[in-house]
């Protein structure tokens, strides 16, 4: 198992990456693409950000003693690939202008759902302090 703190270090790693990526789309990209491809691109950082807040709550929750869940590792890890295949097409769709890369994207949202859906599943099976 990942350790809590490694959890966290990727999800704060997620959120730095996400707000540079971020800025050169509203500042760096809006020059290059069309006002669409910005918005795909925007896409990506929102939820790299999302996932990034995401993977610091379960470092958190592993943190201070809500036990190594299997739940609340895969839902870790599921947010990785999800940040990999959804973020990272949409990224590079804008970069490459290959519209197939699209075709990649939901693969990353199913595993961002069923990362959520983990972590909903560690919470209702988690006990009472």
């Amino acid at each position: 198992y990942p350790s809590a703190r490694t959890v966290a270090a990727w999800g704060a790693g997620l959120a730095l990456v996400s707000v540079a990526l971020g800025a050169f789309g509203a500042h760096g990209l809006r020059a290059m693409v069309t006002p669409e491809r910005v918005a795909t691109w925007e896409t990506g950082a929102r939820y790299l950000t999302y996932h990034g807040i995401g993977l610091l709550w379960i470092g958190l929750a592993l943190h201070v003693g809500f036990g190594k869940p299997p739940a609340l590792i895969w839902a870790a890890r599921l947010f990785g690939i999800g940040c990999v295949l959804f973020c990272g097409s949409l990224f590079a769709l804008v970069l490459l202008n290959l519209p197939i890369l699209g075709a990649v994207a939901p693969v990353g949202g199913v595993a961002f759902i069923a990362g959520w859906a983990c972590v909903v599943w560690a919470l209702v099976q988690g006990r009472e302090n």
